[in-house]
């Protein structure tokens, strides 16, 4: 049996900044589930695919009404039907909200949430003093300049986890950290992005932009600067005040394309027959083995999720560049870009080199020529503290459990360490949490396809256990499907990016046998 939970905001909102956590956790009314997935007597109404990205009609709605609505892919419909109309029709004299589910009408609580609207406020006296006391104090590796400038190269992967002072690679957690923390800092002037090519999930591209747009808010500049672009780069570029680009940079602007490979052909010529069960209409994990073309299910939902990144693309940038959505839609339908135009049209703000651009900065903040502009480090400036700044919140502390990657029950021998979700030990976190005094509510983050179904139900008892205690929050980043989303029904509250890939519930396995007749 494959069941779906989901959260739904009146109008389809957007979904929660993530800086909404904190007060969502400081009133939390928890829906009861007694009993896993597999007991959940709720009424079933069809999805259009396992795989569902959070739709926007408003992206700066002041609130949101939140309530828990379950789909049930099995067949209890019949029974579950009158029970769920009785409910309906009893909250109905409650409240009169209500949202369309595929032309049904579903209730929707009155309990409102916060919008987690990002709202700069400018320091007082007393704590900006406090602040430079802290600044004279603070550790060498922590001291920078006054009216310098922070530089961040986004590049190729980006995690969910917390990366070392040793580690490679970008961290989205001390990216994010890192615009709030400039954003307050006397000593930054402003940003200056480096946007390369990109390769992590559209959630997690616009949680950066998010926080691209709260900083300018702090009214410090932010420039862009884009040797290579493609939808995901321009996607962020377009929400920083300037765009900058060489003359030679490659601008690939194609739109949104999807594929699958499938190799049921090449398995059938060497004598090998894939048996594959599934329960699940839209579940297309193992379709590759024992398919040729792409299903039509999977064709549906791949649609959809396109349609989905597609519209929101074309409105973000619609939004950021002051353009009618149909100028947009016919910028990014010519598919040949000459940098020349793109500055002309007002896509890009200038042609420059990068010494051009910091030339230009130097400029602009009064920096003699013959002198350096200070320039601070993405990795240098993650070592300054939260307390030099004065952004420590209060004495009540709350757990954020991170987990990333496929789900696995144990540590397999050739695994490394952070290679993904192992159950035994993000259990052992779950449970120290519970048992804690110090912690008041965890978040559970979680950004995983999912993996194995006994470790997914194991750390679902255990989240089940921690939310009966203390208030639980789930926040699904690039990917929460399968597993990943399994584990996010236990918690009180679940948010998650507009573009977060969410779903795929079902349950898939299989097995290869040889052929001996085969030539």
């Amino acid at each position: 049996m494959a069941k779906l939970l989901l959260l739904q905001t009146s109008h389809l909102t957007s979904p929660l900044h993530r800086s909404a956590v904190t007060a969502i956790l400081s009133v939390p009314k928890p829906f009861p589930i007694p009993s896993p997935l597999s007991r959940l007597p709720f009424r079933r109404h069809s999805l259009r695919g396992p795989l569902a990205l959070s739709s926007s009609s408003s992206l700066r709605e002041p609130s949101r009404n939140f309530s828990a609505q379950a789909f049930d892919s099995s067949s209890s419909e019949a029974k579950t039907g009158d029970e769920k109309e009785q409910r309906l029709e009893k909250d109905g004299k409650e409240n009169d909200s209500e949202v369309k589910v595929n032309s049904e009408a579903v209730k929707i609580s009155d309990e409102v949430y916060p919008s987690g609207e990002f709202q700069f406020e400018k320091p007082g006296l007393w704590k900006t003093f406090v602040v430079k006391l802290r600044m004279l104090v603070a550790l060498p590796w922590e001291r920078v300049r006054k009216g310098s400038v922070l530089t961040m190269k986004l590049r190729g992967q980006i995690s969910d986890q917390l990366k070392s002072r040793f580690s490679s690679g970008l961290s989205l957690p001390q990216i994010c950290e890192n615009f709030v923390k400039a954003a307050y800092d006397p000593r930054i002037s402003g940003v200056y992005l480096h946007i390369d090519s990109l390769n992590c999930g559209w959630a997690k591209i616009e949680e950066i932009r998010r926080h691209i747009l709260d900083f300018r808010k702090s009214g410090k500049f932010i420039v862009a600067y884009v040797p290579v672009c493609r939808e995901k780069e321009y996607y962020l570029a377009c929400a920083c005040e300037e765009i900058y680009a060489p003359p030679s940079a490659y601008f690939s602007l194609f739109g949104f394309t999807v594929q699958a490979s499938f190799i049921r052909g090449v398995l059938d010529k060497v004598g090998i027959e894939p048996q594959v069960e599934r329960i699940g209409k839209y579940k297309s994990a193992g379709d590759q083995l024992i398919r040729k073309t792409m299903s039509k299910e999977n064709c549906e939902m791949l649609t959809a999720l396109l349609d989905n990144i597609y519209g929101t693309w074309v409105d973000e940038v619609s939004s950021a560049k002051g353009k009618e959505r149909e100028n947009v839609v016919e910028f990014i339908n010519e598919g040949v870009f000459q940098i020349e135009k793109l500055k002309t049209d007002g896509w890009i703000t200038d042609i420059q080199y990068d010494d051009e651009v910091i030339s230009m900065l130097k400029d602009r903040l009064g920096v003699q020529k013959d002198k350096i502009l200070s320039l601070v480090d993405y990795r240098k400036y993650c070592k300054v503290r939260k307390w030099t700044l004065g952004l420590l919140g209060g004495k009540d502390q709350i757990a954020l459990i991170r987990a990333s990657g496929s789900i696995s029950r144990v540590r397999g021998p050739l695994s490394s360490p952070g290679s993904g979700i192992v159950g035994e030990q993000l259990i052992e976190k779950i449970r120290s949490v519970r048992e804690s005094k110090r912690y008041k509510a965890a978040i559970i983050r979680i950004d995983s396809p999912g993996g194995d179904a006994l470790a997914s139900d194991l750390m679902w008892r255990e989240i089940r256990l921690l939310a009966e205690s203390k208030p639980v929050v789930a926040s699904m980043s690039d990917l929460a499907a399968s597993g990943g989303y399994y584990m996010a029904m236990a918690a009180n509250t679940i948010v998650a990016e507009n573009l977060t890939l969410t779903g795929s519930i079902g349950v898939v396995t299989g097995e290869c046998h040889f052929c001996s007749n085969s030539n």
